[in-house]
């Protein structure tokens, strides 16, 4: 299995479409041939990042099957940069919001002691810090060569020639996604293809990135419904100057009050909350996750240190497109960082929100249109759970509990010295080694005390 990411423009769409593959996953439409059984698609995973410059998506795509087969179609409006990427963005983008659970504080144990022991509300505090053209026309815009893909960008305003076009150039395109496109042509978008080159395996495949001018909040989702099954789970991060959320779809926020931790499972019911909130909906609601203001550093920083990574390579002059040159992996790298992170080199802030839904092929019927929320605060991905089932037990402690007498957490018999049970222990006093001639030392220090003190005196009044 090969992963990829795929970057695109705003009202942008991605369509992959495959004749020969068993399993792709994480793209936007993968269409199988009639004789393939290959498995839906079931999951995505999208970075869509706005400025007032330009607008990136990125979709990163699992594919295995016949590399011939392998395609993408993308509805774009105007001409776009398409450039490669990385599956390393993905992966630090995804640990540096991950959700992240934190178990109840549980009270301290009740112990025997000479002292109090600290108060609950102490040690919950201490734990808590801690855990701190025209009809029938079709017009190419431009060719290039990526990496090893072949792409092409489109215009034509015939549903039916544009098909003809990609079928006659080796894209597969099932009947039923003809409705789809014939909408996107109607709506005035242009397409932009992508294949893999002859002769380029599976293994070849590299993330690839599109970009359009200008600000977009539109994430076309009805070709996403192609190739899927009866629900696809989507993540989403949205970068931008604050924080953006579905205007057209509704959307919810699981509270920490509404989880409880399982002691014996060692996890909460977060994921049951979840569904269940999704189910209520029909599978037509995005959750929002976390809502960040983050250094686009914490990014970076993964990516930058992956110096043993091939997931940057050098791109040839000849491969550069209309940049007209080629540049260095490192170069590259740079470049896709520029572009998720436009003005990110001055150390400000970017605000990522991570949202995520298991969509259902009729809420994939409408695309999604995002939205700056009135309330800017962020959102944490840290959920402190304070309920809890399964609690463990606290060891037995003796009643009454036996005295401390001066040796606080253990007892005496027959001249040695056993540690205190536990639970027994207490939690200041200290433990002292039992000797059966201590007494009467203490005695002797005692005399020898007293003996000091009467010559003291005797010496004072005979100088009188």
């Amino acid at each position: 299995m090969r992963k990829a990411v795929l970057l695109g423009a705003t009202g942008l769409s991605i369509l992959a479409l495959a004749t020969a593959a068993d399993d792709a996953r994480a793209c936007g439409g993968c269409f199988h041939g009639p004789t393939e059984d290959g498995d839906p698609i079931t999951a995505h995973r999208m970075i869509f990042a706005v400025s007032p410059q330009q607008t990136t998506l990125y979709d990163e795509i699992e594919y295995s099957g016949n590399p011939a087969s392998f395609a993408w179609v993308l509805p774009i409006h105007g001409p776009v940069t398409v450039g490669l990427s990385a599956d390393i963005l993905f992966a630090a983008m995804d640990a540096s919001t991950t959700t992240t659970i934190v178990s109840p504080n549980l009270p301290p144990c009740p112990s025997c002691g000479c002292f109090d022991a600290p108060s609950a509300g102490a040690a919950a505090d201490a734990s808590a810090s801690f855990n701190g053209g025209g009809s029938g026309q079709v017009n190419v815009i431009s060719q290039s060569v990526v990496g090893p893909y072949d792409t092409v960008q489109l215009q034509s305003t015939d549903p039916n020639a544009l098909t003809d076009w990609l079928t006659a150039n080796g894209y597969s395109i099932p009947s039923n996604i003809d409705p789809i496109i014939a909408a996107y042509v109607q709506e005035g978008f242009d397409f932009l293809a992508l294949k893999l080159q002859p002769g380029q395996g599976v293994q070849a495949m590299r993330p690839v990135r599109v970009t359009t001018p200008g600000a977009g909040v539109t994430l076309p989702l009805r070709m996403v419904a192609a190739g899927t099954g009866a629900k696809v789970g989507i993540t989403l991060w949205v970068v931008a100057d604050g924080r953006y959320e579905p205007t057209n779809f509704p959307a919810f926020i699981i509270q920490p009050s509404q989880l409880v931790w399982d002691w014996n499972a060692e996890t909460s019911n977060y994921t049951t909350v979840q569904q269940a909130a999704e189910a209520a909906a029909n599978y037509a609601t995005w959750q929002v996750e976390s809502s960040l203001d983050l250094s686009p550093y914490v990014v970076e920083q993964p990516v930058l240190q992956d110096e043993a990574s091939t997931d940057y390579l050098a791109v040839p002059a000849d491969d550069a497109g209309e940049a007209g040159a080629g540049e260095t992996a490192d170069q590259a790298r740079a470049q896709d960082l520029a572009t998720v992170f436009p003005g990110g080199e001055n150390g400000t802030s970017v605000r990522i929100t991570r949202l995520r839904a298991d969509l259902s092929q009729a809420a994939l019927g409408t695309d999604l249109v995002l939205g700056a929320r009135s309330d800017q605060t962020e959102l944490s991905n840290r959920y402190q759970v304070t309920q809890s089932v399964n609690a463990p037990a606290c060891p037995a402690v003796p009643n009454p509990c036996p005295p401390c007498g001066g040796y606080g957490g253990s007892s005496s018999s027959g001249g040695t010295t056993e540690p205190a049970a536990p639970g027994q222990q207490s939690f200041s006093c200290n433990t002292v080694a039992s000797d059966s001639g201590g007494a009467g030392m203490e005695l002797v220090l005692a005399g020898l005390l007293a003996t000091s003190f009467v010559r003291a005196r005797l010496v004072r009044r005979g100088k009188r």
